[in-house]
């Protein structure tokens, strides 16, 4: 009887291996995850793009607070982008980027704030940091949605993967914040025309 119950036991256990390898096919051919895929191409082109829009950024920041912060987010940008070529190679995808129209715009709209406020003001650095926490917002919106869709796939190492990095852009958001809330907002209260 023991023998009996163990076998059964084996043969469930097998039962569920194979229905658990099946889900996983379905899964890897579903439209979910051409879905994923696509939208780690739309970021992985982002976080690119944005490499090249934060030095301009930097250099424009008149607060040595603010230089510094966009300094240290290149860096983690940098890191990040590692971080999506791991993505890539663990679904087994060639790591390439697919145009962002959101970023385009926000890193568009970042380089009119330059051209449209004086340089040497607080009121350019409160500018540049709305500009910047849009660029942040649509990064926490994104890896977190990313992240999520990650776990309902059953990728869990993909996305821890991107939860490291949506917590990264949680952070950056929080330090413009404080940068704004701490002086920049204050003394560009004191600027006049």
């Amino acid at each position: 009887m023991e023998n009996e119950l163990r076998n059964f036991g084996d043969a469930e256990s097998e039962n569920a291996s194979i229905k658990a390898t099946a889900q996983r096919a379905v899964v890897n051919d579903s439209k979910l995850k051409e879905l994923f895929i696509e939208e780690l191409k739309d970021i992985f082109w982002a976080e690119n793009h944005l490499v090249q829009a934060l030095p301009k950024m930097r250099e424009a920041a008149t607060s040595a607070e603010l230089q510094a912060a966009f300094a240290d987010h290149l860096e983690v940008t940098q890191k990040q982008i590692v971080r999506l070529k791991q993505v890539f190679e663990m679904l087994g995808e060639q790591a390439q980027g697919k145009e962002c129209e959101a970023m385009k715009g926000l890193t568009k709209e970042a380089e009119g704030i330059i051209a449209e406020t004086e340089s040497g003001t607080a009121t350019r650095d409160v500018a540049l940091i709305i500009a910047a926490q849009k660029v942040e917002h649509y990064e926490i919106a994104t890896y977190g949605a990313l992240a999520q869709l990650g776990r309902t796939l059953g990728l869990l190492e993909v996305a821890t993967l991107l939860d490291i990095t949506l917590e990264e852009e949680k952070e950056t958001d929080h330090l413009l914040t404080t940068i704004a809330e701490d002086h920049v907002n204050y003394q560009a209260k004191k600027e006049t025309e």
